[in-house]
């Protein structure tokens, strides 16, 4: 006779095999449709259960990273689960290694430009770009313009994620006095740095993933060029309206002297940068290995730092009253203080999302747009949909189908999936950073407030770019 363990583990089989018409014997050398399975069901309740408290963090004071950990897990048990009941063992893993490995080459892209970032404000190189800026007497109005500027063009050489880090830091060293500041420059910031990628075949992953697939030539990503600067400059001019008039104070204490070796790390973080392009436009190799190689340029500086530090200190300490002109420098200080919660909540969403496609859910959806909804309407819905999910594995079942589309299409769904995330503060990279970055003064619902205008700046672009390409 069966024990209740038994019973229990078969009506548990059971459950999760209904209906059992979806998993016939000619599935096994394909992956399994789950999007009418309960399975389906449960994991795209847990995704929504968990993404409901990452909408809800700063009223729960629950990192966004927990709620989107333990979904991801519970996604893909469910996954591996039902592959095992069908000896399908080898594709749930292939697809996990798969959607890993996307996370990894974002991880450790994203912890190099966290640490070089994190060096840059240990060396002082931001609060002397602080004082040099109110030295100049730039209000904040002033202030607005030139980052979301600088955003807009550093974004398709650096990236959009990177560019949104540095330039957040600086708002923040300047408007530390002005939270009211601080929560609208960093939209911009966000909505500049997003439009700034959309006209690069390097500025943004999604782009990256166009170029890479041969479906644009490089060249032809510049066309986007007029629409991306609309989709900037419209919100932002009215955003406008609403900042500060009066201009930052210098504290008295404000120094603008760098730390030895801070204009080098500048360099090495702009080599590293040179790299990671070089790496990837020319040897065809994954971005990420660029930027490690940097973290070696760094490393490799912190050394001659540290040894300079020691031998002076040796030196100055036979001599009483004297100082040392340089300070300590250590590396994995400044891995430290990266911004971990940021990081494992890009971990949670990649792998959820990756589970939920790996079920089915995004060829489903894509199926449907592409085939009932019709090219143009498909295309901007995608970057409405990119605003609450993210916008590299939507972009990867765009091109995963590949639908028949003229140039001026994938120009289009370029600019959407690129732009689109700026809807909301969770839609990009950049802005989830920021959250993390400027933590207090950037939240989910200060993004919100400005939804409208940059859902304006959003659809201006789009008619722009269908009446010029």
């Amino acid at each position: 006779m069966m024990n209740k363990k038994n019973i229990i583990f078969a009506l548990l089989n059971l459950l999760l095999l209904f209906p059992f018409s979806a998993f016939s014997a000619e599935l096994s050398h394909r992956t399994l449709d789950l999007t009418t399975h309960i399975s389906g069901y449960i994991a795209l309740l847990i995704f929504l259960i968990a993404y409901t408290l990452v909408i809800f963090e700063e009223k729960l004071h629950l990192q966004k990273s927990k709620p989107v950990l333990v979904a991801a897990g519970l996604i893909w048990a469910i996954i591996a689960y039902i592959y095992k009941t069908h000896d399908l063992n080898d594709l749930t893993r292939q697809a996990l290694e798969h959607n890993f490995l996307e996370y990894t080459q974002l991880f450790f892209f994203l912890l190099v430009a966290m640490t070089y970032i994190s060096a840059m404000i240990e060396r002082g190189v931001f609060d002397a770009l602080h004082c040099s800026l109110v030295s100049r007497n730039f209000s904040y109005r002033q202030i607005f313009w030139i980052t979301g500027i600088v955003a807009f063009f550093i974004s398709p050489v650096a990236d959009n994620l990177t560019t949104a880090l540095i330039l957040c830091t600086v708002i923040l060293t300047i408007g530390a006095a002005k939270p009211e500041f601080v929560a609208i420059a960093c939209v911009n910031i966000v909505v500049a740095a997003n439009a700034g990628g959309a006209f690069s075949p390097f500025g943004d992953i999604t782009t990256l993933m166009v170029w890479q697939k041969g479906v644009l030539e490089f060249t032809a990503f510049f066309k986007l060029f007029i629409p991306a600067v609309l989709n900037f400059v419209i919100p932002a001019s009215i955003m406008y309206f609403y900042l500060p008039k009066d201009s930052p104070v210098l504290p008295d204490e404000a120094s603008a002297d760098i730390k030895h070796g801070g204009l080098i790390i500048v360099l090495l973080f702009l080599a590293t940068i040179v790299t990671s392009i070089f790496f990837h436009q020319f040897l065809h190799l994954p971005p990420t290995i660029g930027m490690l190689m940097g973290l070696g340029y760094l490393k490799l500086f912190g050394y001659y730092l540290r040894t300079k530090f020691r031998r002076e200190r040796s030196s100055f300490d036979m001599v009483p009253g004297s100082e040392s002109t340089s300070s300590a420098f250590d590396v994995f200080s400044h891995i430290a203080k990266s911004e971990w919660d940021t990081l494992f909540f890009f971990y949670g969403i990649i792998m959820s999302v990756g589970g939920l496609g790996f079920m089915g859910y995004l060829s489903l959806t894509s199926e449907f747009m592409y085939g009932e909804l019709g090219a143009t309407t498909a295309n901007i819905f995608v970057g409405i949909v990119s605003a609450l999910i993210d916008n590299i594995p939507i972009m990867f079942a765009v091109l995963t189908m590949y639908p028949e589309m003229s140039e001026t299409q994938w120009l289009l769904v370029t600019l959407t999936a690129g732009t689109g995330g700026s809807l909301l503060s969770i839609g990009s990279a950049a802005g989830v950073a920021l959250m993390g970055q400027a933590k207090g003064f950037y939240t989910f619902a200060s993004h919100l407030k400005w939804s409208p205008a940059i859902a304006l700046g959003y659809f201006v672009s789009i008619y722009a770019h269908l009446l010029i390409n």
